[in-house]
């Protein structure tokens, strides 16, 4: 029988604001933090820009907020409030977290293809009746000029590339090196954050490792300098790294673009400050 740890309440005073992380679904019930603030207790599901910007937007109105992270990247700024890292252990862990932490709103903050963790989110929310709200940023639209492949997945955009005498630029995400382990036929360079977990085995695969937001000008350097005649990326829809697609457009390089999941149910807002003016709605405002 898994033991459930503490509510948050029962913790040190002393451990306010501090971060931790456990594996598994007793890791995700212990990882709870302590916060300062008295009033309902809102769960942002972060790691986006987003995320920060309501987890920010919720400490402002007085809500006590915890931000879950899912510990993919290795580098990541603090959010206000407390936060935890790592998985829940499925739909299962998740509601038991909610239990326990007495939570009173989950906003779903993820990137646009975090897919499993929106799905255990709605079906633990559902099961314990938690409200759930999700922030949707819009996606990005086809422009005059834009010479788009739009594809379902990374492994089809990886079969998709084309071969070139340049560079073919990729920025998925570390976890989909692998699909492209086997495009010989390519001079591959990736964009990611972190480092592959398992060393790339292309024989010509070079990595840059940066975060955005990016700016305009400094993509059209990283084009010229680099000869990329490929750009392969996911419509995640954020400005921060819309550039590349403009210098695509400006030098008629082709994107591979894979598109967005099947959205989700339930309630979506497009910008942080509508989740936030819901969220308040939904929750009346935190006694002093």
């Amino acid at each position: 029988m898994t033991q459930i740890g503490r509510h948050a309440a029962d913790h040190d005073e002393s451990r306010r604001g501090a971060q931790c992380s456990e594996p598994g679904v007793e890791g995700a019930i212990a990882a709870a933090t302590v916060l300062a603030s008295s009033g309902p207790r809102v769960l942002v599901l972060g790691g986006s820009t987003e995320g920060f910007a309501a987890a920010e937007a919720l400490v402002a109105r007085g809500y006590d907020v915890i931000t879950s992270f899912a510990g993919r990247t290795k580098r990541r700024r603090d959010p206000l409030g407390a936060s935890r890292v790592g998985g829940f252990g499925g739909v299962d862990g998740f509601a038991a977290y909610l239990a326990v932490e007495d939570i009173a709103l989950v906003v779903d903050a993820t990137h646009p293809f975090a897919s499993r963790m929106k799905s255990n989110a709605s079906a633990a929310c559902a099961e314990l009746g938690t409200p759930l709200i999700h922030i949707d940023r819009p996606q990005w639209t086809r422009q005059p000029g834009d010479d788009w492949r739009i594809v379902p997945d990374p492994a089809a955009a990886a079969e998709l590339a084309p071969a070139s005498e340049g560079v073919c630029f990729v920025t998925l995400g570390r976890q989909h090196v692998h699909h492209f382990e086997k495009r010989h036929d390519l001079d591959l360079l990736f964009r990611v954050i972190d480092p592959p977990e398992q060393p790339c085995r292309h024989p010509r695969a070079d990595f840059i490792f940066d975060r955005g937001p990016f700016n305009l000008e400094a993509e059209r350097a990283l084009f010229e300098e680099r000869r990329v005649t490929c750009l392969v990326t996911k419509n995640s829809g954020s400005s921060a790294a819309e550039a590349k697609l403009a210098v695509a457009r400006e030098r008629g390089v082709p994107v591979i673009i894979v598109d967005r999941p099947t959205p989700v149910d339930g309630q979506v807002f497009s910008s942080v400050e509508e989740a936030v003016a819901a969220a308040a709605e939904m929750l009346g405002r935190p006694s002093a």
